[in-house]
């Protein structure tokens, strides 16, 4: 029998998984932390009240490595999934908006170059997107086209000299901002096929769209192309059906597996703190048996959610993650996030209707992060029909 002396046990990590990250993942880990906390978290609120992202995170994201860091070459980091998800986790710990616009970046807009462009494209537009630089955004949903990409409405015609592009697209992260879109579009031929739409490019425009109540520390932005003219250098060359731009939502999703950990543990952990120092009735709330069930029922979630997202990251460092198993964890873990986020505003009472804490400003995010890259109900018929054979999307 073992004599060795039990370590410490953490309220914060009560399963300590700290002790499965090696060194290098605990380094970028604590790194992403502390900015997060010193540098983003002071600002947050009033940019979620303003409806603004703070100014200068491309750069501070692109300084610090993380803006495709998850890709090989071209400025990237080439740093494993489970580092970059264990990134997403802690961006979103402070906000969706912040994760929200690494994902675009690396995992769709940098994404769909590096596995679909040419090596012109490559050359031209990741490395400063590394850098955040230049900033790229992903349009793919359209206003009659959302869980069914397939029906969309873009359209590109073939000229003398490349393509024109028209079409609408819709709820774009990053689009007021971007340098570059990343357009989808079907051909004549009825293969659908990305383009890189520059900045400044005439008949293109991305009006901010306003009137959120989640996600309001990001840009989001519609994409108007009226008889957009683009060369043929723009078009992504490899990008020949559905099949590229559903490529990048499934890299989009995995990140969100952990970022949904990372909006839970940051309700929980607010939730803890104030039933410590909140007292009622003589002694502080935590000493309740309600409100210990509630922190209890919150620990355990986001232990598990964390647990499960680690395990999905070292699958896809293993090379034998499969599409519905990202669903799995994006089915889990963002409904899981929702719950343990409206539990810690109870805990909170009328406080945790204020942005002085973060509860509710992750729980009207989460309801964005439920819908976007998948709808719920999209990854139910995902996991449905891996599991009976049977697919009952119609």
């Amino acid at each position: 029998m073992s004599t060795a002396t039990l370590p410490t046990f953490d309220p914060l990590d009560p399963i300590a998984l700290d002790a499965q990250l090696d060194d290098e993942e605990r380094l970028i880990r604590s790194t992403v932390r502390q900015y997060v906390r010193e540098k983003f978290l002071p600002v947050v609120a009033e940019h979620f009240e303003a409806g603004s992202l703070p100014d200068g995170i491309g750069r501070d994201l692109g300084q610090l490595g993380l803006l495709g860091m998850h890709l090989e070459g071209y400025g990237c980091a080439g740093a494993s999934a489970t580092a970059y998800g264990l990134t997403c986790l802690e961006l979103e710990a402070g906000d969706s908006g912040l994760r929200s616009f690494c994902s675009v970046q690396g995992s769709l807009a940098m994404f769909a170059i590096h596995r679909w462009g040419s090596e012109e494209q490559k050359q031209r537009w990741l490395p400063g997107m590394a850098e955040g630089e230049l900033i790229g955004c992903f349009g793919l949903t359209e206003p009659d086209a959302g869980s069914n990409p397939a029906a969309m409405r873009t359209r590109a015609k073939r000229t003398d000299t490349g393509w024109v592009l028209n079409g609408t697209k819709m709820w774009i992260t990053n689009g007021s901002l971007a340098d570059v879109a990343v357009v989808w579009a079907r051909t004549e031929e009825g293969k659908v096929n990305g383009f890189l739409v520059e900045r400044g490019t005439p008949g293109f425009s991305a009006p901010v769209m306003h009137g959120k109540l989640s996600l309001r520390a990001s840009v989001t932005s519609e994409l108007v192309l009226d008889n957009v003219e683009v060369p043929e250098t723009n078009r992504l060359p490899e990008a020949t059906s559905l099949r590229a731009p559903l490529s990048c939502l499934n890299e989009a999703r995995f990140g969100i597996v952990f970022g949904a950990a990372g909006a839970a543990r940051a309700c929980y952990e607010a939730a803890l703190d104030y039933a410590k120092t909140r007292v009622q009735f003589e002694k502080p709330i935590a000493g309740y048996q309600l409100t210990q069930a509630k922190l209890v029922d919150m620990a355990v979630k986001v232990s598990n959610s964390t647990l499960l997202a680690l395990h999905l990251g070292r699958m896809k460092d293993a090379g034998t993650l499969r599409t519905e198993q990202v669903s799995y964890g994006k089915y889990h873990n963002v409904s899981t996030a929702i719950d343990v986020a409206r539990t810690a505003r109870t805990i909170l009472g009328a406080n945790g209707v204020t942005l002085e804490y973060p509860v509710l400003r992750h729980a009207n995010n989460l309801e964005s992060v439920l819908t976007y890259e998948g709808t719920h109900e999209m990854h139910t018929l995902i996991l449905g029909q891996a599991i009976t054979g049977l697919p009952a999307f119609t």
